[in-house]
This record gives C-alpha cells, structure tokens and sequence, in this order.
C-alpha cells in the first residue's frame, strides 16, 4: 500500500508528509473516521514512507530492500496487533498466531471491517479481542534493537478492541517508547479507547471519501460505466468498502435486504408463526453476523424515515432497498421512529452480551408490532 492507493484522503496525507519533511513525527499517532475511510490503508502506507530508504516528497520509493519487504508486510521492524479469538481458553492469544491470515488480509482487502476480518479467521461466534497477553508482546517486540537500523512501527488495528488490562500496560510504553519507535492506533470508535491512551496519542481523523472520488476509482479500478459508478458511490456514503460490496453483491448483502423485508412484513401483517421462523433463522447466524445485520436494520430504518422528506440526494439505498423503501416508508414516522432505533440498539447490546439470540430476535419482531402500528 502506497499513499498513491488511498482514495481521497489528499489533507491527511499532506499532514503526514510534512511531519516526515521537518522531522516532526509523532512517537504515537490514533488514525480514526468511519468505517471504509482507509484508515489501515492508511497506516500501511504511513508506516512504508516512513520505513523507506529512498522516499521522495510525495510517496516511497518502492524499489529499496524496505519496499520489497512491505510488498508483503514482512519487513522485520513491521509489528501488528489486532482483535483475535481464542483457540485454547488456557493458553495466552497472541496477534502473530493468525499473522499470515492477516498479512493476506491486509494487502488483499486493505479497507475491511472488523466482521470481514472475524469471518476470514473462523471466529464463528467468537468476538474479536486484543488480549492482555498481546500487550507483554508489543513491550518485548519494541524494546528489541531495530532490525534494520531505522524505524519500528507498531500498528495496533481496531485499538477500541484492546481490553482494560492490555491498554494500561502499554500506556508507559506509549507515552516513552524507545527511540525511532513510532504506534499507529487504527480505530473507528476511538471514544472507547481509554481516557489514558487518548491523551497520549496525537488524533489523525479520517472524513468519509467524497462521493465523485469514490465514483472515479470505481470506473477506474471495476470498469463501470459512470452512471452505476456515481449511483454505486451515492449509496455507500463515503465508505469504499461499502461501494466495493455492493459491485460483488454478496449473499450477505441480499441476505440483509431479505431478512429486514420479512421483518417488517411478518410484524406488520401479527404473523405470529412468520415471526418465530424468522427469528430463528437469524437466530442461527454467528453473533457477528447478527450484530452486522441489526447495525444494517438502524440503517435501513433512517433511509426510510428520510425517504419520507423525498430528497434523494440525502439517501443511500441500491436499487433493491430503494425499491421496498418506497413502500415502507411511510410506516416510519415522527411517532414511532425513536422507538424503533431504540429497540433495535438494545437488541444489538443483548447480542453482544450474549443473551439468548431466539429470544432476542422474537421478542424485538413482536415490539416491531405496536410501533409499526403508530
């Protein structure tokens, strides 16, 4: 990954060339924005400038031992860590014990989320977590001599995963890292990192990518035509990710559409027996996948709400959403919407906490019956 591959971004990148230009590099960076924004992207093109034997004004050379190295990301001073699941619960987890899962990971799908990341490990059921042990791997690695005599850089990716007991042991480590030792803190919800390890970094914030640049690298790096590009770009709202999915339509996606269609039409129509069968087919989904789909559903409930002002320019639907929307929308009203968001946001945190997903998914299908009534 270069500076050249990020799409957009133009301001912050010029931050981070000028830091490198006057020496002026920060020993602990939290490179934060939305999901699909590019912030590991990022980070690896960061991490490559700065590691570059050869870097000009505007981007690494790519042709010193460095850029060959990074080509793979196996460049010794190049340290990761990021969320993980357990294999043995009595064993340490350790980042490194999925690093050529994650190597591919990186350089293949640069702008992935978390889920994409879960689901390419096997996590099934499993959250992603960055586990204490992984903080005594991160002291050790960076208090090692640096391999090739010039910068280590530790990129620690979805920091907000970090537990309380791993973040407080890397604080002294951040605050006074060895020299030429340089953290980059990838997060999406950087509010969650602790007070402690915010005050220490310096915040790099990454804004959605605009629309006509999303439309652009479509045409250029897919062959649309642009018509679909800028109709594809409108729809992901700044998140590339998002435009990437929606050309390689998945069985997730459609999945999504489906599952929220029955929802409404089940709860709608008091269709006691629809609604059971529909919340044990969801019910059978890996707790990830549920919490994708709920984090889907708030969407799709705004998209519906603000199709009722009939503003197209503000709403971000594909063909298929635009298509239901323009009949259930106006069941999402000034009465019943606040409700409707909070039902579904309690849902995801019972999710997370692991209740009983049956229960969960009936019980939110019959509430949608009341307020889809208002």
């Amino acid at each position: 990954m270069y500076f050249k591959d990020i799409i957009g971004q133009d301001g912050a990148l010029d931050m981070l060339r000028q830091a490198v230009a006057e020496g002026r590099i920060p020993h602990a960076q939290l490179i934060c924005g939305p999901e699909g924004t590019g912030k590991l992207a990022v980070a690896l093109a960061y991490a490559r400038y700065l590691c570059c034997a050869h870097r000009n004004g505007s981007d690494a050379c790519g042709e010193c031992p460095s850029c060959k190295k990074f080509d793979k990301l196996v460049h010794p001073d190049l340290h990761f860590a990021f969320p993980i699941y357990k294999k043995d619960s009595n064993k340490p987890a350790y980042s490194d014990d999925f690093i050529d899962r994650w190597r591919q990971a990186a350089l293949e799908t640069p702008y992935m989320n978390l889920n994409q990341w879960m689901d390419h490990i096997g996590a099934e059921n499993q959250q992603g977590m960055i586990y204490a042990s992984q903080s005594e791997e991160i002291i050790r690695k960076l208090t090692l001599k640096s391999s090739e005599g010039g910068y280590k850089v530790m990129i620690i990716w979805m920091a907000e995963k970090m537990n309380g007991e791993c973040s407080n042991k890397l604080l002294k480590m951040i605050e006074e890292p060895p020299a030429q030792t340089v953290f980059l803190l990838v997060a999406e919800n950087p509010d969650l990192l602790l007070p402690t390890i915010q005050s220490r970094v310096q915040r790099l914030t990454l804004r959605p990518i605009e629309e006509g640049l999303i439309a652009r690298a479509l045409c250029e790096r897919f062959g649309l035509v642009d018509a679909d590009a800028r109709q594809i770009a409108h729809a992901a709202a700044g998140n590339w990710r998002q435009a990437v999915e929606t050309i390689h339509l998945g069985n997730s996606a459609k999945e999504h559409i489906e599952l929220f269609m029955t929802l409404m039409r089940k709860s709608y129509m008091r269709d006691l027996k629809g609604m059971r069968q529909w919340s044990e087919t969801v019910a059978a989904m890996g707790r990830e996948p549920q919490k994708n789909f709920l984090i889907y559903c708030q969407r799709m409930i705004r998209e519906s709400f603000v199709c009722n002002f009939r503003r197209p320019e503000i709403n971000y639907m594909n063909a298929d959403e635009a298509n239901f929307t323009s009949r259930f929308a106006p069941f999402v009203n000034e009465k019943n919407i606040f409700g409707i968001m909070d039902e579904l946001s309690e849902a995801q945190r019972h999710i997370e906490q692991n209740v009983n997903a049956k229960m969960v998914f009936f019980d939110l299908a019959l509430k949608m019956i009341m307020l889809l009534k208002n």
